[in-house]
């Protein structure tokens, strides 16, 4: 449908995109300023606590400072009721009070069919809800009693029964003086290939009617009753209303429930879904009898940031844990993902549920492991790594997979985490310990040190390769960088592969370095205006007062752009040494068995001394401090205090005596 030139501009003008958006959110009004329309609240995209979410009524945009989720008032309706573009403009003009322009006779007769399909769905779901409560339905009945299923339930989800006949729905409904091929066109019937009338698609099977995200019925799933039947669970064809790779289970309900604070759980099918309903679990949904699609993940992704998958504890439920990391990895964002729950051997969550209660399923959600564990599992699990050979082979197929991820943040997490695996794997000490490592993972539920944020590295104090210096080094080289950039914003953009690399061990330093990447460009006043917003007004100076950040030359020269490239590149060195030194102590601990092994001992000492010269700021021979290509020298002040913060920092680097 094409709109009047104009039109959506009036519509913009005379819509309030605060008032839209405050229909589904609750303000932070410490952080709001409505005289302005500048409305922060927690984003109704992704579950958070704080107030990253930020509307500019004025302008009509918003954008969220966790997610990324950015738009206008269309696009807001579009994302959070689930409709194309047009139906959004219809109920933005519906409340602005403007008349939409008349579709194209095309468009308009498209539109009223779609209608009368869904009068004829809702006219099948009473028909077998009726069947649920005959003579006919007591067998259905029983067994869904057998199930735990109680009549609450039942109604909730408008369960039915579909008699154990032909043609008793083709009935119903042409005796209601429904079009036959409207009957086809919804999928509720076949026509005979014997030249009868069509016969019903559903027959002896309870119902579970299939609803969108709009609430509308689209399909229908069906169990057999008869044990012996070729198919235990039927779903509608595809039809005009009803693409089953584009849909999910019991989606708006579960969309209501997890906006509230639910966890966003991906079932196997219609029983696990209403089981974990029952059970309070009421942001639970399912793919239609398909692996699950690229469609349904953005779907997922939509309500929530890390869906779980609930899947069955044996080879099948891994397998269908493999095929959906497979589809993942090249669509993983920052701060989308998926965790895995795996059902005890030989249950699913129904089952859980029904033996152990709604406790037992929470440990086993609570337990959730996170992708590239389950990656890890696939690719060792049964196996022997007992030549070169097998283990470079083990390399090459992780390599593959981790390469696939397109994010190139996350794929550099991700190749740290394989190699704290890695090491965890073939460490020599694993034989000692009993083999309680064997299979890859350690204790279940027990963190890797890669789940912290921070760089991987042996945690054994008592080893002599432990070498590698602090963990606070790194912190504060990174607030350094961070503080540096947020006083000359100029240089983000130059830094901004090298920074999305950043560990960020710090709670808040990741936050500051998303404002930096996103809002480096609106100068230093606005970016430092943003960080008060979401970290608080004394963020900026907190990070700057700090000891040794203080001192460091970009901080101490805010706005020299050559001061403070020298500076952030010194810090970042470092950290890329650091991490380097860790990487050599993390093979070298698989190869090594003694301490005489000369060309470990070689490849260590070189990584510590690329880490000692990354950290040497200072020329050996000058006091002062030299700035690349620019001739900039600190003051006598200045160098006296900068030496006094780097030979701090470089006593630590020093090896051990």
């Amino acid at each position: 449908m094409s709109l009047p030139p104009g039109f959506l501009d009036e519509l913009r003008t005379r819509t309030s995109l605060a008032q839209v958006v405050g229909r589904k959110v609750m303000w932070d009004m410490r952080k709001s300023n409505q005289g302005r329309g500048d409305m922060w609240a927690p984003c109704p995209f992704h579950q958070e606590k704080t107030a990253s979410f930020h509307v500019d009524d004025r302008k009509g945009y918003y954008y969220c400072f966790g997610c990324h989720a950015k738009g206008d008032a269309i696009s807001f309706v579009r994302e959070t009721e689930n409709v194309d573009f047009i139906e959004a403009v219809r109920i933005l003009a519906g409340e602005a009070g403007m008349t939409m322009p008349e579709r194209d006779p095309q468009a308009q007769e498209k539109s009223d069919r779609r209608s009368e399909l869904f009068e004829v769905m809702e006219m099948a779901v009473r028909h077998f809800r009726m069947g649920l409560q005959t003579g006919a339905g007591a067998g259905a009945r029983e067994y869904l009693a057998g199930r735990g299923i109680d009549d609450e339930t039942r109604d909730r989800f408008e369960l039915g029964f579909a008699p154990d006949s032909w043609q008793g729905l083709w009935d119903y409904l042409t005796g209601r003086g429904v079009d036959a091929q409207k009957i086809l066109d919804c999928g509720l019937a076949r026509p005979s290939r014997k030249g009868g009338n069509p016969y019903d698609t559903f027959r002896n099977r309870i119902i579970f009617p299939i609803r969108d995200a709009r609430g509308r019925c689209i399909a229908f799933g069906g169990r057999a009753m008869d044990p012996d039947d070729s198919a235990k669970y039927l779903n509608s064809p595809d039809t005009e209303l009803f693409d089953k790779s584009r849909t999910l289970y019991n989606i708006a309900p579960a969309r209501e429930a997890a906006g509230k604070g639910a966890p966003l759980i991906v079932a196997e099918g219609y029983m696990d879904v209403i089981a974990l309903a029952q059970a309070g679990f009421g942001a639970a949904v399912a793919p239609l009898g398909t692996a699950v699609t690229e469609e349904q993940l953005q779907m997922l992704w939509r309500m929530a940031d890390e869906p779980v998958i609930a899947l069955d504890g044996d080879k099948a439920g891994l397998r269908a844990a493999w095929r959906v990391i497979d589809l993942s990895l090249p669509l993983l964002e920052a701060g989308k993902s998926l965790r895995f729950a795996l059902m005890p051997q030989g249950l699913d969550p129904d089952d859980l549920l029904r033996r152990q209660g709604p406790k037992a399923l929470q440990a086993v959600l609570d337990a959730a492991l996170p992708m590239v564990e389950l990656l890890w599992r696939r690719e060792t699990e049964g196996r022997s790594f007992d030549s070169p050979e097998r283990r470079a082979a083990l390399d090459k197929a992780l390599n593959e997979a981790v390469a696939r991820i397109r994010d190139q943040s996350i794929r550099y997490h991700y190749e740290q985490a394989v190699k704290d695996l890695r090491w965890k794997f073939f460490n020599p000490r694993r034989a000692r310990s009993g083999g309680k490592e064997k299979r890859g993972g350690g204790a279940r539920g027990q963190q890797p040190a890669w789940a912290s944020g921070a760089p991987t590295r042996n945690e054994s104090k008592a080893s002599l390769l432990a070498a590698a210096g602090d963990e606070v080094q790194i912190e504060l080289r990174e607030a350094v960088v961070l503080a540096t950039l947020i006083l000359t914003p100029s240089l983000a953009d130059e830094f901004e592969a090298r920074l999305e690399r950043l560990p960020c061990t710090a709670p808040d330093h990741a936050r500051l370095r998303s404002l930096i990447l996103h809002h480096g460009a609106e100068g230093a006043e606005a970016l430092r205006a943003r960080i008060g917003q979401e970290l608080g007004a004394d963020a900026v100076d907190r990070l700057c007062a700090r000891p040794h950040v203080s001192q460091s030359p970009g901080v101490r020269r805010p706005g020299d752009e050559a001061v403070a490239r020298q500076t952030i590149t010194a810090a970042l060195n470092w950290i890329d040494a650091e991490n380097g030194l860790r990487a050599e102590v993390a093979e070298a601990e698989q190869d090594i068995v003694g301490l005489s092994d000369e060309s470990v001992t070689y490849r260590l000492s070189e990584a510590a001394r690329l880490r000692r010269n990354a950290s040497q700021v200072f020329s050996e021979d000058q006091a002062e401090y030299e700035v690349a290509d620019n001739g900039v020298r600190l003051d006598a002040d200045e160098r006296r205090d900068a030496r006094a913060l780097f030979d701090s920092l470089l006593e630590s680097d020093s090896p051990k005596k």
